[in-house]
C-alpha cells in the first residue's frame, strides 16, 4: 500500500473527492485530511481528519521508550547477577525495579513524543500554516487508476508526494471496529 498527498485549500472540493473515493469502494479509514483548522473540518461531516494523537509522535516516542526500557531492565538484571545481589535477598525487589524501569522509559517515551509533531507530517509545515489542507489517502496497487482518475477531476488538489502508509492490519481493523459500532445499538 502507498500513501499519497495532496495539497488543497478548498475543503468542499475535499469533501467531494472524499465522497467519490468512498462511492468507488475505497473505505473511509484510508482517507485523512490535516489541517490546522479543525473547527472548519469538523463542519464537513464527510471528512475524516486525522486524530490528534496522530499528529504527534507518540507512537514512535513510546517504541523508542519501550526498547530503552527493555535495554535498562536488562541491565538492572544483568547487574543483580554481576554482583550477586539476588544472594543476600531473593530475586523478587530486582525483578520489579527492572518492571518499573521498563514502565518508566515507556511512559517517558510516550510522554516526550506526544510533544513533538509527526515527522511524516513535518514537511507540510509550510502549506498547513499558509492555511492549506492536506489530503493523503492510503490506496492499494490496484486501485491507483481509481485514485488518479478521481483526482484528475479535481483541478484544485496539488500533488504534495507520495509515502509509506499504515500497515493494511491496522486500517482492517479500523474498518472492523467502525463496522462494529455501526451494528451495535
Amino acid at each position: 500500500m502507498n500513501r499519497h498527498f495532496y495539497i488543497s485549500d478548498d475543503l468542499d472540493d475535499l469533501e467531494l473527492v472524499e465522497e467519490e473515493l468512498e462511492s468507488n469502494g475505497i473505505s473511509t479509514p484510508h482517507i485523512h485530511v490535516l489541517s490546522l483548522n479543525d473547527s472548519e473540518v469538523a463542519r464537513h461531516k464527510n471528512l475524516h481528519e486525522v486524530e490528534a494523537v496522530l499528529r504527534t509522535d507518540v507512537v514512535r516516542g513510546t517504541k523508542i521508550g519501550a526498547l530503552i526500557g527493555v535495554i535498562s531492565a536488562a541491565g538492572v538484571i544483568t547487574l543483580t547477577y554481576l554482583f550477586n545481589w539476588a544472594e543476600t535477598v531473593t530475586w523478587l525487589p530486582f525483578v520489579f525495579l527492572a518492571i518499573m524501569v521498563l514502565g518508566f522509559c515507556t511512559w517517558e517515551g510516550g510522554f516526550v513524543g506526544i510533544q513533538i509533531k509527526n515527522k511524516r507530517f513535518a514537511q507540510f509545515d509550510s502549506a498547513l500554516k499558509a492555511g492549506k489542507h492536506i489530503f493523503f489517502v492510503d490506496i492499494e496497487p490496484q486501485n491507483e487508476i481509481l485514485l488518479t482518475e478521481v483526482v484528475n477531476h479535481h483541478p484544485g488538489l496539488a500533488a504534495a508526494g507520495d509515502g509509506p502508509s499504515v500497515p493494511q492490519w491496522f486500517i482492517r481493523g479500523q474498518e472492523m471496529f467502525r463496522k462494529f459500532i455501526n451494528t451495535m445499538p
